[in-house]
Parts: C-alpha cells; sequence; structure tokens
C-alpha cells in the first residue's frame, strides 16, 4: 500500500495511535518496534480494541481479515503519512526548536494564536521523530496554523523532522550547553539547531528572529525575517520589561501585560509570543487575554506554595545554560532568605565534571542561605559551602530533618532527577 492509499484510510478513519492503552474506535494503529518493544506484537489487540487497521512490518502477524496492513517499516510509514498529509492540510506551520524554553514557548504562542485561530500545537514534549509525525496528524480540515515543537539530540535529527513538517516559518529559542553528550560542543548546538535556519532558507521561508541574540541575527543572514527585541532595539518589534519580581511584566506599544511567569530568562519566549501575535495579526487585545490567561504547569518555572515557603519549581530538565539562568534569577528575587536545590544535569558527556563544578561554585557566590547539591556528577563537586548528598534519599532525610520555614526554595534539576519528590519533604 502506497502512502496516498494510505492516507485515505487515515482520512476516514478516527486518527492514529501508536498505544493500545489509548485507542479509539476507528483508530489506526502504527505497530512501532524499538531497542525494548515490538509493536506488531500488539496489532491483534489493537484491532479487537476498535482500530480500524494495524500497519505492520512484520509478516508473521499479517491476519487474512484485511485490517492487518504489511508495509517495509512502519515508523517510515507513518514519517511519510504525515508528510502527505502536512501537504494535504495547506495551512502555515511554525516550527520551533532551540536548547532551552522550546516548551514555554510553544504553549505561549499556541495561547496566543488560539485567540484568533483554530490552532493545534504539539502536546507535551512530543518533539521527535515520532512526535512530530503525531503531531502532524492531529491536525484535520479545521485547523488553521499549526504549532510544531522540534527537539534533538544528534546532528541531522532538526533537518529530517523538517523534511516532515515542511515549516513556513521558523524560531530558534536560543543555543545552550545542552546534549553535549550527542552535539559535543557549543558549536555542535549551534551548528545542529540552525538545521531549521537552513531549510527555511532554502525554501524560502520565514523566519521569527529575536534580534538581541547576535548568533541568532548571524546564522539567520538570507532568510526573510520578522525581528523582536527590547525597546529601542531596531526591531520590527519592541518589547519592554516592566518588572520581574517574581512574575514578568511586559509593555509593547501601549499594551501592558501581567503575565503569570516567573524568570528573566522567559522574557525573549514572551516576546517571540508577542511578535508570533502580531504578525498573524492577533489584536494587542487579544495577545494580552492570551498571555495572562497562561499558567506554566508541569513542573516548569511554576511558583508553588507549601505552608510559609514559596517554591520555585523548575524541575523538568536542566542543562549548564538553563542551570545558571535559573539561579541568576532566582538570585535576583526579593527574599529574605533561600534555598536552591540542584540536581544532577544529564547527557553532559565528558563535560559532565566540568560543567556541574562550575554551577555549583556559581551558585556559592549567591546571595543564598543553603545550596544543596544532589547527584553523583554534584556530589564529586569541590565545594566550601554547599551541601552536597549522593542521592535523594541523602537529601529527602536531611530534608525532613531541616524545617524550613519563610524560605524561597529554587527547585532545578534534569528530568531523570525527579526532584518534585522534594515538596514531599519541605
Amino acid at each position: 500500500m502506497n502512502t496516498e492509499q494510505l492516507h485515505k484510510l487515515f482520512l476516514a478513519s478516527t486518527g492514529v495511535s501508536t498505544d493500545t492503552r489509548k485507542i479509539t474506535l476507528g483508530n489506526i494503529f502504527f505497530a512501532l518496534t524499538g531497542e525494548n518493544f515490538n509493536g506488531n506484537l500488539f496489532a491483534e489487540k489493537a484491532i479487537e480494541l476498535g482500530a480500524s487497521y494495524a500497519i505492520i512490518d512484520d509478516e508473521n502477524f499479517l491476519k487474512p481479515n484485511n485490517k492487518t496492513i504489511l508495509v517495509e517499516n512502519v515508523l517510515e510509514s507513518l514519517q511519510n503519512l504525515a508528510k502527505f498529509h502536512r501537504k494535504h492540510l495547506n495551512i502555515p506551520i511554525i516550527a520551533l526548536t532551540g536548547s532551552n524554553g522550546k516548551t514555554t514557548s510553544k504553549e505561549l504562542i499556541f495561547a496566543v494564536l488560539k485567540e484568533k485561530y483554530k490552532a493545534v500545537a504539539t502536546q507535551g514534549n512530543l518533539n521527535n521523530h515520532i512526535g512530530v509525525p503525531l503531531t502532524l496528524l492531529s491536525m484535520n480540515k479545521q485547523t488553521e496554523i499549526g504549532i510544531v515543537e522540534m527537539g534533538a539530540n544528534h546532528h541531522g535529527e532538526i533537518a529530517a523532522l523538517c523534511e516532515i513538517a515542511q515549516p513556513d516559518f521558523g524560531y530558534i529559542t536560543n543555543f545552550g550547553k545542552a546534549h553535549l553528550e550527542g552535539f559535543g560542543s557549543l558549536e555542535g548546538v549551534i551548528k545542529a539547531k540552525t538545521e531549521l535556519y537552513e531549510h527555511l532558507k532554502k525554501n524560502n521561508k520565514m523566519v521569527f528572529l529575536n534580534s538581541d541574540d547576535h548568533i541568532q541575527v548571524d546564522k539567520a543572514k538570507g532568510i526573510t525575517p520578522f525581528t523582536f527585541g527590547i525597546k529601542n532595539s531596531e526591531s520590527q518589534l519592541e518589547v519592554d520589561l516592566v518588572e520581574a519580581n517574581p512574575f514578568l511584566n511586559l509593555k509593547y506599544n501601549e499594551t501592558e501585560i501581567n503575565t503569570n511567569i516567573i524568570g528573566r530568562y522567559n522574557f525573549s519566549n514572551l516576546a517571540a509570543a508577542i511578535a508570533i501575535g502580531t504578525y498573524f495579526e492577533v489584536s494587542p487585545e487579544a495577545i494580552k487575554t492570551g498571555i495572562e490567561n497562561y499558567t506554566p504547569g508541569n513542573n516548569r518555572s511554576q511558583i508553588i506554595k507549601i505552608g510559609s515557603n514559596t517554591i520555585v519549581m523548575d524541575a523538568y530538565n536542566a542543562n549548564p545554560t538553563s542551570m545558571h539562568a535559573a539561579l541568576d534569577n532566582f538570585n535576583l528575587l526579593d527574599a529574605t532568605k533561600k534555598v536552591v536545590i540542584l540536581g544532577d544535569m544529564f547527557e553532559l558527556g565528558e563535560d559532565a565534571k566540568t560543567e556541574h563544578q562550575k554551577i555549583a561554585e556559581f551558585a556559592e557566590l549567591l546571595n543564598i542561605d543553603y545550596v544543596l547539591l544532589v547527584g553523583k556528577n554534584f556530589f564529586k563537586t569541590k565545594t566550601e559551602n554547599a551541601k552536597k548528598f549522593e542521592t535523594f534519599e541523602d537529601l529527602k532525610a536531611f530534608l525532613e530533618i531541616v524545617h524550613f520555614e519563610n524560605f524561597h526554595v529554587l527547585i532545578k534539576g534534569s528530568r531523570g532527577m525527579a526532584l518534585e519528590r522534594a515538596l514531599d519533604s519541605i
């Protein structure tokens, strides 16, 4: 079965699924296979649960019911279907990537655009070689604009995702020290992320460009830009940061926006959402409404009150760049008593020792009462005043003995550290 034929079946279906636990009646089940799982084993169950068809790539699971469809490679079939469907949609697609702030930026852009359009955006962090196709296939003839988040930890991944999504517009949040194990260096990160720029340039598309980021300005040469930046810059849209203690308040033109977002590092994410809304002719009032109604979740720059303590929960993920920015911002908060709980940063490869040492030293320089470091890498750092814990259990035992009152607490670490567990002991 070719992609066009499969697309006709898709249009008559209720969507696609790759997980039998989430099958909806009339879905097409794609039996994906990975290192630790074989989706072909679940094809028959998917049909029993109501799937209209199951796409498989192992003939041993082919059934005489005409509901199992054998292809050469299930993943490639899913990706080809998504690429075909994207052309069928004929709507503007905005692609975004970057080292930090991708998901927050995506959610802010969606919050703004949905005030005027029937927009669809990447759900959660489904931003890889499977997630991007699933995002595109969640769009239908009612969709007016799509927002596709793209993640990568190796060279070539962003280029491959662009070939599937064929974006009309692109935005890179920033370049930082993330996934160094796969990219090798900051220069490697920049090269990988700017694969998006290369695609836009090759296809004569547009970029939303932070004119305050000189690296981005340089790498985006040759692409038609819509620029944004701080007030008094030479950007097409100027945004002013009015206040950040702790929530960010902004002003552009004559419109003031009081956000539910903390962290000066989120200013560019907010400015990008305003710029994209402005470009797509969303009214200032609607942009204001969209942003002011957005509240961060899922451990991303959340403010949580526990007793007399105020928690800045930013434990969804971490890398040296985002960790430094979070500490810098926390240091500027107007609070008399402060604690930071920092967990190991993953995927740093041979740079892990150096980068953890740098963060430990920076944290100790700040006006913070307690610096608590947890994880095997942080435990190996050389510190003067920080308290170090090799395991989370060790940290938990300390937190249950020391009773914090009227403190501001920053919690930041890589996803694998699951530092949100610390909330139970504060």
